[in-house]
């Protein structure tokens, strides 16, 4: 059985300790050790402990390492952890840089170990799904593809960690934000539904972006990306809403809609004159289950490193773009509810269906909060 070790447990660490016992429990591999700065909790006795991810991987003769770390980690550890013979699960985003990335490629090259990506929604059948139905012609001809998320991030979500809401740390990229981290799913399985996969299938990127809270990168963003093949994709992807609504990947055709709500990998389909969608349910594979068979029996990988090279195009236009503007505090409540204590620009949701709908910017589209506003 592969032996596993994780660095990082907590937050969303804990998905992967659970995905590893899962895997356990059916006699397929074996979680070896772990790493955290903080110590793992009662369901992790047992397991043989680090307090650094380096040293996990020079001590276990490991398989399979899952690197849930900040990501401006990420290629020092993939990098050590692929020379000395394991397989990594890399948390998105893979690198902060593009440059990164491509060494990212060229260290899995060159050990002949592969690198998956854990954008979780492109291990769902859902996305296949979606190509299979446009390509099929079941919208007629594509139009625009969006990509549309409205989330709530309160204060303290940027205060967690020293690399949070930072763009460099001592002089190292991060390049946190809306776009590159918490909603980076959005643009990478947006780009996969319009079959956007290698860095070549992006030709230009235009951003819009800006911030309410006081950090370093983008909360409250838009873009449109222009495609090789000639469609765009337009996103709207912000922290900075009333409430979580549920983010979804809309492809806009001359004789119908469609949606993939990719949490839920639930498409509807919208056809002209008709106020029921026809709805699907797609089941869904697990990142680390399908590593372990690739393992194990080379099956092949559903997020290879390679395929996210569209997404790192977009992350590198967000780096180079330089600070993002700086809401007007008149355009800002601030709210405590549920969520905690947190920012929310006013007609948010408005604006952000409109980028999508209409494949433009909130600046080209005026909103009153924007440099255009």
């Amino acid at each position: 059985m592969p032996r596993i070790g994780l660095a990082g447990v907590h937050g969303h660490g804990a998905s992967h300790v659970r995905a590893a016992r899962e895997l356990e429990r059916d006699a397929r591999a074996m979680l070896a050790a772990v790493a955290d700065h903080r110590p793992p909790g009662p369901d992790l006795d047992g397991v043989t402990a680090y307090r650094e991810a380096s040293d996990m991987i020079a001590a276990e003769g490991l398989d399979i390492v899952i690197l849930c770390t900040p990501m401006h980690t990420h290629l020092p550890l993939a990098e050590q952890a692929l020379l000395h013979g394991a397989h990594v699960l890399l948390e998105k985003p893979p690198t902060p840089t593009l440059d990164e990335f491509h060494r990212l490629l060229a260290a899995s090259e060159a050990t002949g170990r592969a690198v998956q990506l854990g954008f979780q929604s492109l291990g769902s059948t859902a996305v296949p799904a979606m190509r299979d139905l446009i390509a099929a012609g079941a919208i007629g001809d594509p139009v625009r593809y969006g990509a549309l998320a409205t989330w709530v991030r309160n204060v303290d979500y940027w205060r967690r960690a020293p690399w949070a809401g930072r763009s460099t740390l001592d002089g190292v990229p991060v390049v946190d934000g809306a776009v590159t981290n918490p909603l980076a799913h959005a643009v990478a399985t947006g780009l996969a539904v319009a079959g956007a996969t290698r860095e070549e299938d992006v030709a230009a990127v235009r951003l819009d972006l800006y911030r309410a809270n006081d950090i370093e990168v983008d909360d409250t963003s838009s873009l449109v990306v222009d495609l090789a093949g000639g469609a765009t994709l337009a996103g709207a992807l912000s922290l900075t809403a009333p409430r979580r609504s549920e983010p979804c990947i809309v492809v806009e055709g001359t004789a119908g809609r469609l949606v993939l709500w990719y949490t839920l990998d639930v498409i509807q389909l919208v056809e002209p004159g008709s106020d029921v969608p026809v709805t699907s349910s797609h089941p869904r594979m697990g990142l680390l289950a399908n590593l372990v068979d690739h393992v194990v029996d080379g099956t092949p990988l559903l997020v290879p490193a390679a395929s996210t090279g569209a997404f790192m195009r977009v992350l590198e236009a967000v780096r180079e773009n330089g600070p993002p503007a700086r809401i007007d505090p008149s355009h800002v409540d601030r709210v405590t509810d549920d969520e905690g204590t947190h920012l929310v620009v006013r007609d948010l949701e408005h604006w952000s269906a409109r980028v999508v709908g209409e494949g433009r910017t909130f600046a080209e589209l005026g909103a009153p909060w924007s440099r255009a506003g």
